[in-house]
């Protein structure tokens, strides 16, 4: 008896239509949990322009969707891009140094207290 040649398509078909479902119960959830505004630069989102703003996942499993949210926060479409793109380059170890962490490893305002101390000379 020949293999149904149509299964796979079935299958294919299947898993994605699971995934688009999966993917707007949440998208739909974490809309109403959290204000429109991308959670990286700030930029506010308004009806209009609401599908440029994306749902990612904290942890990068994207069944993992618990009811708070807690796992996902609201990113404009190309602050989501760099996300993934920095934990990419994290995980082949071309991140800058710190990235890989999570931590800063620059403090610009170390020195601050210590240069407001000094008496600037008169011009």
């Amino acid at each position: 008896m020949p293999a149904d040649p149509g299964k796979l398509d079935r299958i294919v078909a299947g898993a994605r239509r699971a995934a688009l479902e999966r993917g707007q119960g949440y998208r739909e959830q974490a809309l109403k949990l959290y204000p429109w505004i991308c959670g990286r630069c700030a930029r506010e989102f308004t009806v209009a322009n609401l599908r440029e703003l994306t749902v990612h996942h904290r942890d990068h499993d994207h069944d993992n969707n618990p009811a708070d949210g807690s796992n996902w926060e609201l990113l404009c479409l190309y602050c989501h891009d760099n996300e993934h793109q920095r934990q990419l380059e994290a995980q082949a170890g071309g991140g800058l140094v710190g990235e890989a962490s999570g931590r800063a490893t620059h403090s610009p305002f170390a020195d601050l207290k210590a240069m407001l101390g000094r008496k600037q000379s008169p011009k």
